[in-house]
């Protein structure tokens, strides 16, 4: 089971990922986060079904947060090389995006990149704040 965001900033994006390191009942085989110019894409992949409470639950914290996104193909096939086991790297390199963590939830990848990326332009801008 697959849930697929888009959030509007870098605080929203931290909130999830400690979120879903804080909930021990949700069973996250892996999350997913890339950075684009307008936002955050998070996916969030489920080692099992959830119940239909939990679903529910957790639908309506994402909805909270962000909103449900369909993206586009390039941003798709991004997302299936990397569950499919490919590096990082080469998804950068082949789709163009910016995958800041992918697997266990960690939220330290997204604040170095926050960092990292806020240093280099010298601002910062308002999807990562």
């Amino acid at each position: 089971m697959d849930y697929l965001y888009f959030l509007a900033n870098a605080s929203l994006t931290l909130r999830v990922v400690e979120y879903l390191n804080t909930t021990s009942e949700l069973p996250v085989q892996f999350i997913t986060v890339i950075h684009q110019i307008d936002g955050w894409v998070v996916k969030v992949k489920m080692k099992h079904p959830l119940t239909p409470r939990q679903h529910g639950d957790f639908r309506a914290y994402m909805n909270e947060l962000g909103i449900p996104c369909d993206p586009e193909i390039r941003l798709q096939m991004a997302l299936w090389s990397l569950e499919t086991g490919q590096s990082p790297i080469d998804v950068m390199r082949r789709y163009q995006v910016a995958v800041v963590s992918h697997g266990c939830p960690d939220k330290s990848d997204i604040e170095a990149f926050r960092q990292q990326f806020t240093m280099g332009l010298g601002y910062c801008p308002e999807t990562l704040a």
